[in-house]
């Protein structure tokens, strides 16, 4: 008797997903603990398990197909692959540099299962840099090939040679349900919100100098690097308590104000921009935030995010230093009112007092909804995220 696979539940608001990949091929053998296909919403990749052991018995939703939740994905059957049984080809794996295959037919075989294991954001990266899967060895869980193993077999990409046809200068890809909703959501910020921005700078002086004293012991004890963004959470709870609005949001006629902190940070990830939330990060030390965020990173790229990961923000905060952005406007996260925007630390000359010093400095940016929020609020907002970050002790004396 065959078993149905069906598209799971997708979470709240989310009725429909893509296939984007059969991990596995009718006549080979499934596990309830192995993936065999992975689905894509506007929000989330997903992996699809089999509800039970057996053979991939027929394939009813080919790749690329629009699913709603609850339809049959495929058949499992119980038994034994059966001699007759058609088994395809594996498909080839990517040829390196050089052009030319190397390596055993046995070895490519292999790798191109460890590839078809192996989660979305590792087969792009696989992808973008060209490698042979068969010259790649499998580290991670389950024969699957992780991230460092593709950095350990990277090579450098062959030079583009562009074609005579515009067919080969030109390439048209289909946007991806995550890269479609960012885009919705991103315009709808823009219609929907009077947003406006508004700038400070940050010395980074102390911020920077607590980080170095505290850098080796605070891994020690746990485990986590301390960076700057354990920081500005804590600063920017400070300043989202002592100016409510911004941790607010519009709904209907009504504003919404919250009484819990859910921080959602900006991950950049090869499928786009995904916002994780810390939650309850009030109640957090510095060192479980940057867990928290360490890990979610962590999830975002290896496609293993989930619905409850990215909903319930109250107030986000975007890194855009980490990719040299000198100075932002950040885009709302709606519906929320409120977006921090971090950037490149940069030494620049600085009167302080009487003197010129050099010293770092970062711009932050708070793009905020006008319709909430006023303009007095978003220059206290920033000015207190400013005293917090310049004077770290603040924040543990609450002053």
């Amino acid at each position: 008797m065959a078993t149905e696979v069906k598209v799971p539940s997708l979470g709240e608001s989310v009725t429909e997903a893509t296939v984007a990949k059969w991990l596995k091929r009718p006549g080979e053998p499934v596990a309830i603990d192995e993936p065999i296909a992975e689905l894509e919403t506007d929000k989330i990749t997903l992996e699809v398990y089999p509800p039970a052991t057996g053979i991939l018995a027929e394939i009813l939703a080919e790749e690329g197909a629009n699913v709603p939740v609850g339809a049959v994905l495929g058949r499992i059957a119980e038994g034994v692959v059966a001699q007759s049984a058609p088994l395809p080809a594996p498909l080839p794996a990517p040829l390196p540099a050089s052009g030319k295959r190397e390596g055993p037919a046995k070895r490519e075989g292999e790798g191109q299962l460890a590839l078809e294991r192996s989660g979305p954001a590792v087969r792009k990266l696989i992808e973008e840099a060209g490698l042979d899967t068969g010259k790649i060895a499998p580290t991670g869980p389950g024969g699957r090939i992780s991230k460092t193993d593709v950095i350990a077999a990277r090579v450098p990409p062959p030079s583009p040679v562009p074609g005579p046809t515009t067919g080969e200068r030109e390439v048209r890809v289909r946007m991806t349900r995550l890269r479609r909703r960012i885009a919705e959501r991103l315009k709808a910020a823009q219609n929907t919100a009077a947003m406006l921005t508004t700038f400070n700078e940050i010395d980074m002086t102390e911020a920077m100098a607590l980080r170095e004293r505290h850098r080796d012991s605070f891994e020690k004890k746990h485990g986590v690097r301390l960076g700057f963004m354990s920081i500005f959470v804590k600063a920017a709870i400070v300043a989202l308590k002592e100016l409510p609005a911004v941790n607010a949001e519009i709904e209907g006629d009504d504003i919404v104000y919250k009484n819990h902190y859910d921080i959602g940070v900006a991950v950049g990830t090869e499928q786009g921009l995904v916002v994780p939330v810390v939650r309850d990060a009030d109640r957090l030390s510095f060192a479980e935030i940057e867990q928290a965020i360490a890990a979610l990173a962590r999830k975002a790229r290896d496609g293993k995010l989930t619905i409850e990961d990215l909903s319930g923000g109250t107030f986000t905060i975007t890194n855009g230093g980490v990719y040299g952005s000198l100075m932002s406007t950040p885009i709302l996260n709606p519906p929320q009112s409120g977006i921090l925007g971090m950037h490149k630390i940069e030494r620049r000359p600085v009167a302080v007092g009487d003197k010129i010093e050099i010293r770092p400095m970062m711009y932050v940016a708070l793009s905020y909804d006008h319709r909430i929020v006023d303009g007095r609020e978003a220059v206290t907002f920033l000015v207190r995220i400013k005293e917090c970050v310049e004077e770290p002790s603040r924040i543990l004396f609450d002053v």
